[in-house]
């Protein structure tokens, strides 16, 4: 009897779970006030694209290197990797709001008293995910590691993207 009425509730369970597909085909799994989503289901006939890590470019490459002068902190490093991203993604036919998965690296700033800065990574995030202009959010997953590959770099990022072929 249980599995019965388990059977019966799935398809309303899962409906109320996932909202429908957007005008691309691709399902955004998640609540509309998260800054990203639970899952995103990408179907077939679809091109992807893997970005790799991207790192910030330097705002003063004068600068003494690894210094908070040379690269700035988490939030002006995350304008300029998602910059780059953007940038990447631009080139090979692909916006923004193609990202469907996204791995972001922060190193603990030491401004911060050496934790990541994740709420200047999530003002960062903000200016290029779930906008007007751009409504679309990736999954996500952001972790604190020891360290990126300069010194003075506090934040990496790499995506997935999907587009109808």
């Amino acid at each position: 009897m249980r599995r019965l009425i388990l059977a019966a509730l799935l398809p309303v369970l899962a409906a109320a779970a996932a909202p429908a597909a957007a005008a691309d085909g691709i399902v955004r799994v998640g609540a509309p006030t998260s800054a990203i989503l639970q899952a995103a289901v990408v179907p077939a006939g679809y091109d992807t694209i893997y970005v790799s890590g991207m790192t910030p470019p330097p705002l003063n490459p004068g600068a003494p290197a690894g210094t908070p002068v040379q690269f700035g902190d988490t939030k002006t490093q995350t304008i300029g990797v998602l910059k780059r991203i953007e940038d990447v993604l631009k080139g090979q036919g692909y916006t923004m709001g193609d990202v469907v998965m996204m791995r972001v690296y922060l190193v603990g700033d030491p401004a911060k008293g050496g934790g990541m800065d994740f709420a200047g990574m999530m003002e960062a995030y903000k200016q290029f995910f779930g906008t007007a202009e751009q409504p679309n959010k990736p999954a996500r997953v952001t972790m604190q590691v020891a360290a990126l590959v300069a010194p003075g770099m506090l934040s990496e990022i790499e995506v997935q993207a999907a587009k109808k072929k």
